[in-house]
């Protein structure tokens, strides 16, 4: 049997009034993408796994998939892919679900804001689907008294019955012919998959859900799903996700006689950067912010010309020092944005891959771009590069 998931991260995260789209708000030192994925290692079947991720976040969303599914040994994820998200909920699971494979018996469909579901709610929905159930979604029962409320009135009607309500979640899974069938005919947008298969007349069961399957919207579902980890708080005094703030800066004059390492990546044919070690002015750059927002000092405070044993050495070895450190005093990184500013080379054209390789190495989201100065100062004369980079921090739960 093989089973094919989608995971819906292609949310805005405007409500949470995040940094960042809401899949890659952090929980604990892991973003919300990666806990969601990490139950799917549970799973004893061969995986599908489709990311539906937000314009402009492709890269950073597959190397933080790679990271949890590449952990399992027993190569059960038989595929991975990406997809940009559409307009729309509906529109993403379309997107996503033209990617599944047409050997997938059944599909399940995720959300990432459901970071903590477990993988008893994913596996009672596959045993559900294998029953020969069509459609199957996981439900908690309503604890709150419900009633229709009047829009523009604001006037209350009766209360409907709580022992005939359910409160929806996900995953939501169905045999994948009838799901693609029900999408192919649904016009529309839709909160949920279940609605769409129900409009092609399709049967939806209901499963027992759980209280850890938490949909976050809001800043105060954060602090409950961390409540829920035990984990220590990441959110700001004022309530916004998101944390600790650093800026790094690295200037460097070219040097004939070096080859030019930038972004952990070698390039040939053009005068590489002086300095005590590989004078990697983008990874220096994001080493000075995260340690700026973890208030660990900077780069010449740990690496400086007075340690000779770090002459010459990569610069992805400090950074990877430096990531440590944030590890023993209780951080881990969220974000690094970092501005190249050189006349050459042009990064364009390898940007996608160092941003990926990046990612992977500081284990959150990076993202790299170019510009130059017009000709003025020492990068417009050509006589040297620079790099700015903001970091994002959480503190997370000491071990």
């Amino acid at each position: 049997m093989t089973l094919s998931v989608i995971v819906v991260a292609a949310g805005s995260g405007e409500r949470l009034q995040a940094a960042s789209p809401k899949a890659f708000v952090p929980l604990g030192g892991k973003t919300l993408l990666e806990h969601c994925l990490t139950p799917l290692l549970g799973l004893d079947h061969p995986l599908q796994v489709i990311v539906v991720a937000p314009e402009g976040w492709e890269t950073p969303a597959e190397a933080l998939a790679r990271s949890v599914l590449d952990s399992d040994q027993s190569e059960r994820v038989i595929d991975l892919s990406v997809v940009t998200g559409g307009a729309s909920r509906t529109e993403s699971v379309r997107r996503g679900l033209a990617l599944v494979s047409e050997a997938a018996d059944y599909v399940l469909i995720h959300d990432a804001a459901r970071a903590l579901t477990p993988t008893d709610v994913f596996q009672r929905v596959v045993d559900a689907l294998k029953e020969g159930h069509p459609g199957v979604i996981p439900v908690l029962p309503v604890v709150d008294t419900i009633v229709p409320v009047d829009p523009s009135t604001a006037v209350t009607a009766e209360a409907h019955p709580r022992d005939a309500l359910g409160a929806v979640q996900t995953p939501q899974g169905f045999h994948h012919q009838a799901l693609r069938h029900a999408y192919d005919e649904f016009v529309g947008d839709a909160t949920d998959d279940a609605a769409v298969f129900r409009a092609a007349g399709g049967d939806v069961r209901a499963v027992p859900g759980h209280r850890e399957g938490l949909k976050v919207t809001y800043p105060e579902d954060l602090v409950t799903l961390e409540l829920l980890a035990g984990v220590a708080p990441a959110m700001a005094p004022g309530g916004v996700a998101g944390v600790l703030v650093g800026t790094g800066v690295d200037v460097h004059q070219f040097d004939a006689d070096k080859g030019l390492v930038l972004g952990g990546m070698e390039f040939h044919g053009v005068p590489g950067l002086a300095g005590h070690s590989d004078g990697d002015v983008i990874v220096h750059a994001m080493t000075d912010a995260l340690l700026a927002a973890a208030s660990l000092g900077d780069l010449g405070a740990h690496f400086g010309v007075d340690r000779p044993e770090y002459e010459g050495v990569s610069s992805t070895t400090l950074l990877r020092h430096a990531l440590g450190l944030l590890q023993d005093a209780g951080f881990a990184p969220a974000s690094v944005s970092v501005q190249y500013i050189a006349n050459h080379p042009k990064i364009g054209p390898v940007r996608e891959e160092m941003c990926r390789a990046l990612s992977g190495l500081v284990g959150a989201p990076v993202h790299v771009a170019g510009t130059t100065t017009d000709g003025l100062g020492l990068t417009g004369r050509g006589e040297g590069a620079a790099a700015i980079a903001t970091a994002l921090v959480v503190p997370h739960k000491l071990v």
